[in-house]
């Protein structure tokens, strides 16, 4: 059966890269493509879209994963910014529609296995902390990657490892915290997307990064969450859950 994939934000970047993508895929058909201009509820009734790929902004990620559930297309969310009861909130109506869903908040598989594996290093180190550095036209900070990251890090972790010495000379300079946590957040141009997750222990420090080159490390996980959602029966938080 083939898939009828329409994008939301295909005027952006990424949305741009995405109708190609779903294009060039034997999988896939290109439903529609829509933007801020146009209705969603109605484009999705009248392209019979199954899969609505939603890459706007983090102002509109929730008003437009509400409108993808309740038209009967099954979302994938590659904007970031939602916040966890926000997200919960969600789960709970595709449970009671059996609507399967995915909100990846990085769909590069590389960003994806360095969450994975930084969740296992956390076994053995309980200090850690997390550096983002993206591009000076994103919205919401910290990135979703980063507060995913941190979700994971904290299944993992007992207890997290700072010190009890630290003062502010300056408010904020130690960044925000979440999951107890420390996150620190870049914006400057000439960046795309790039993050650190730091672990310190006893004489030795380990580091794991992933860097995005081009926006095109993405494409290979949206094409995936697009075909694997139709499988699902509920919102699946987090690509590495489908991988």
């Amino acid at each position: 059966m083939t898939i009828r994939v329409l994008v939301n934000g295909a005027n952006g970047k990424m949305g741009q890269l995405c109708v190609k993508a779903v294009q060039a895929d034997k999988d896939l058909m290109l439903a529609g493509a829509t933007g801020r201009a146009d209705d969603l509820a109605q484009a999705i009734k009248n392209n019979q879209a199954d899969v609505v790929v939603d890459l706007t902004n983090a102002e509109s990620a929730l008003t437009n994963l509400q409108t993808i559930i309740t038209s009967g297309a099954r979302p994938v969310v590659g904007t970031s910014g939602l916040l966890k009861e926000q997200i919960t909130l969600m789960q709970k109506k595709c449970a009671e529609l059996q609507r399967g869903g995915i909100i990846a908040p990085n769909c590069a598989l590389g960003a994806v296995l360095m969450m994975k594996h930084a969740r296992e290093i956390a076994k053995y180190f309980s200090s850690v902390e997390i550096i983002e550095m993206h591009h000076d036209k994103k919205l919401d900070s910290p990135s979703g990657t980063a507060v995913r990251s941190a979700e994971m890090l904290a299944e993992t972790l007992q207890t997290v490892s700072t010190p009890s010495t630290t003062k502010e000379v300056i408010p904020g300079a130690r960044g925000a915290t979440y999951q107890d946590i420390h996150i620190h957040a870049i914006r400057l141009p000439g960046l795309v997307a790039h993050q650190q997750i730091i672990f310190g222990s006893l004489g030795e420090t380990l580091t794991i990064r992933h860097d995005t080159i081009d926006r095109l490390c993405f494409m290979p996980g949206i094409m995936l969450a697009c075909k694997k959602v139709m499988e699902l029966d509920q919102l699946v938080y987090g690509l590495e859950n489908i991988l």
